[in-house]
């Protein structure tokens, strides 16, 4: 289209990588006839990057139920602190103990670094859309809109993957935690009471207490639970490392590196042990003070740096101690004749019973996203029964 000469135009232009949209006056007289792109909207340009940089989102957050820089803390300890841990010293057999303990703490600077990363983007795209926050998946969906114009069309995709793969990731979960817990309180049952019952009855009897537990609805009430969940882990992690401290081998007698056919093992044991990317952007959203979250020290390097000291420590002298005896959980290296020992099962059994509802939480928040729109009139009731089904 040919421009007029006597009136100055508006124009809105792509910048050198084809990303977000500026607008520009064009003097009269000027590129008369060039073809001008037609003028975004206000609400497309401010989804494709037109942000003011006053704009604040921490400030715009409402909050019901907001958490404290505390009960964040304590969540992502909770969080990352899973049924991974007691794997650990198998995954040093899979590795070695040299190379085990280098290799654990580099995936765990690049697990720190890549969540940095996630929490910084969601930062800047919240400001260039003037969002108060944005989800894990909505911020894959907002960085492809303003990413380059052929990617754009894939926004909802990248939005509708993530969500399902953090669905059945973090479902997953929970059914592990269900078979751990059921696992290990039927072995105690079973050697004090000789029982003997079927793994899937102490399933049930854990239905009730768990539907309970998932009935919480926000995170600020599962603070305490994740308080006592640290406290009962942390004690059983105490006591687990009392037995490993006894009559320790030197570390010559362990091989510094195993073999190349088993690291596969190793670096999946490791990723899964540390993974806890789900519930990132969950807590962080729901944070009182959100901009302490990332930065120096931060509740993420704080708890972080814990993670991957604590995991660390429980691979590298865990297979110190067993070596090729070392057992799938370091709790069936306890011996199982003394109370003291058989006290660990059932301590970290009920804390990652009670771990539960926070791994519940983001998968239940993805799928009620979606469900909400259908029932707008009974929303609570329709939410309550939702969480007893799942």
């Amino acid at each position: 289209m040919e421009t007029q000469q006597d009136k100055s135009l508006i124009t809105t232009s792509f910048n050198d990588k084809g990303g977000t949209f500026k607008t520009v006056i064009v003097p009269s007289g000027e590129h008369s006839k060039r073809e001008i792109r037609p003028l975004m909207d206000k609400k497309a340009n401010l989804e494709l990057g037109g942000a003011q940089e006053d704009y604040d989102p921490f400030k715009e957050r409402v909050l019901e139920h907001p958490t404290s820089n505390a009960d964040t803390l304590i969540h992502l300890l909770k969080g990352s602190l899973g049924t991974g841990i007691l794997a650990m010293p198998m995954a040093f057999l899979n590795a070695g103990l040299a190379f085990g303990l280098v290799a654990t703490f580099a995936i765990g600077f690049i697990c720190t670094y890549c969540v940095h990363v996630l929490v910084k983007c969601a930062h800047e795209l919240c400001r260039r859309t003037r969002t108060p926050a944005l989800g894990f998946a909505q911020v894959a969906e907002v960085a492809f809109k303003n990413g380059p114009p052929q990617l754009r069309k894939f926004s909802s995709i990248a939005r509708s993957t993530i969500n399902s793969f953090l669905v059945v990731d973090l479902l997953g979960c929970c059914c592990v935690y269900i078979v751990f817990v059921a696992t290990n309180v039927k072995q105690v049952a079973d050697h004090y009471w000789q029982l003997n019952w079927d793994i899937r009855i102490y399933m049930v009897c854990l239905l009730l207490p768990l539907i309970f537990l998932n009935l919480i609805r926000n995170l600020k009430l599962m603070a305490p639970f994740s308080m006592i969940a640290n406290l009962l882990m942390a004690t059983g992690m105490g006591i687990t490392f009392y037995y490993i401290f006894q009559d320790v081998p030197s570390p010559s007698s362990r091989p510094m590196f195993s073999s190349v056919h088993q690291l596969p093992l190793f670096f999946g044991t490791v990723i899964f042990a540390l993974e806890g990317i789900g519930v990132v952007m969950p807590l962080e959203n729901n944070m009182k003070t959100p901009q302490h979250f990332i930065g120096c020290p931060g509740v993420l390097n704080i708890g972080m740096t814990v993670v991957v000291a604590l995991y660390s420590a429980v691979g590298f002298f865990g297979y110190l101690k067993y070596g090729e005896l070392t057992q799938g959980s370091i709790t069936l290296n306890l011996p199982t004749e003394e109370v003291l020992a058989q006290s660990v099962k059932l301590m970290i059994a009920i804390a990652i019973f009670l771990t539960y509802a926070l791994q519940f939480y983001v998968p239940f928040e993805i799928i009620w996203n979606r469900v909400k729109p259908l029932c707008k009139e009974n929303a609570t009731t329709a939410e309550y029964a939702l969480r007893i089904v799942l």
